[in-house]
């Protein structure tokens, strides 16, 4: 739609031409934060890429606690600061470690 080649498409997202094309055609998957990358440079909503397919995939509803950690990795891609990023990884590992007092 805008022109773009595949090569040029791989160069504006940082991987190969081999890599996009193997997203094109299916072979790889492509990661959330890359096809938020994608839809980003294509100037689309992420949604865009989901059109047309049917509400009813027959896959479960999420649950509360799997939309929360969709939520949390979308929030945490919107950082820009890495030393934010970093700072919050690190409390996430600090409180993922600690244990309930069982005494």
């Amino acid at each position: 739609m805008l022109g773009l080649s595949q090569q040029q498409l791989a160069a504006v997202i940082g991987v190969t031409y081999q890599q996009a094309h193997k997203y094109e055609r299916g072979l790889n998957r492509i990661s959330a934060g890359r096809l938020f990358q994608i839809a980003h440079v294509l100037d689309v909503p992420v949604a865009w890429f989901f059109e047309g397919l049917s509400e009813d995939s027959g896959a479960a509803p999420l649950s509360a606690r799997q939309r929360m950690c969709l939520e949390l990795a979308r929030n945490f891609s919107l950082i820009e600061n890495e030393k934010h990023q970093e700072a919050l990884s690190q409390m996430a590992r600090a409180l993922a470690a600690q244990q309930p007092d069982m005494g």
